[in-house]
């Protein structure tokens, strides 16, 4: 019981670091961890309370880049209407299936960066795309509780600074994060036992948070894309592995 609370807790403080560091991941690092103990329910009900005061945090923390990201609340938006749907819309789809089409978007965006560095979608066009993106980001959130194939891979395409991308992205997973919290409450995934272990895990995460963000500080923007890149790359050998690729 001890040896399983320790890599709990090394879980969570993981994932709050990598929170720091990019502003993203939390709970690509932490749930695979926690799920393997106690279930994915348990798991995403655990995670909510984190991800919520985490976000909200950075929020607070990047709110001058409003005017810079503001552009992208039709994505925000629309991403919320997509959890709502996806839900119902996408439960019939194959998650094996679905796991490959995301991860080899992934891997194809990560690919492209780094074989032209200096590529991004140019601005008008992600203007006209962003709420799309947003609604299907949405719907996959809602269905499989993964977004970020299409969510961080296109706020990363537009190559936004880190504070622009910390700030857009914190808001994005704030808006998932309001659609979902009642719809746990209402399924029973979330009840207040939980709930009460939730508010707990926030001690690892919030511990381990300034730590990114020191190593944050000292990255210039190349670093940080790198850093994005990684994740990316991260998730999308999960997703490979997740949908039985590997064997």
């Amino acid at each position: 019981m001890v040896q399983e609370i320790i890599i709990i807790f090394a879980a969570l403080a993981f994932g709050g670091f990598v929170k720091g560091v990019t502003g993203a991941g939390m709970p690509v690092a932490a749930i695979p961890v926690l799920a393997s103990f106690f279930g994915v329910p348990f798991a995403i009900a655990i995670m909510i309370v984190p991800v919520i005061v985490t976000n909200v945090m950075q929020m607070v923390q990047f709110r001058s880049e409003w005017p810079a990201v503001g552009w992208l609340r039709w994505m925000w938006l629309l991403a919320g209407l997509g959890i709502v749907i996806g839900t119902w819309l996408l439960t019939t789809v194959p998650e094996a299936g679905l796991n490959v089409a995301l991860a080899t978007v992934v891997l194809i965006y990560v690919v492209l960066r780094l074989a032209k560095p200096d590529w991004h979608v140019p601005a008008a066009m992600a203007r006209r795309v962003a709420p799309a993106v947003g609604f299907v980001s949405g719907m996959l959130q809602g269905a499989t509780g993964i977004s970020a194939p299409i969510s961080i891979t296109f706020l990363t395409s537009i190559r936004l600074t880190r504070p622009q991308f910390v700030f857009a992205v914190s808001t994005l997973f704030v808006t998932y994060a309001a659609v979902q919290l009642p719809s746990l409450i209402v399924a029973g995934i979330l009840t207040f036992e939980r709930a009460a272990y939730s508010t707990a895990a926030l001690v690892p995460v919030l511990i381990a948070m300034p730590a990114g963000r020191w190593l944050a500080a000292r990255l210039d923007q190349r670093g940080f894309d790198r850093l994005i890149l990684i994740l990316l790359a991260g998730i999308a050998v999960k997703l490979f592995a997740e949908s039985g690729v590997f064997g």
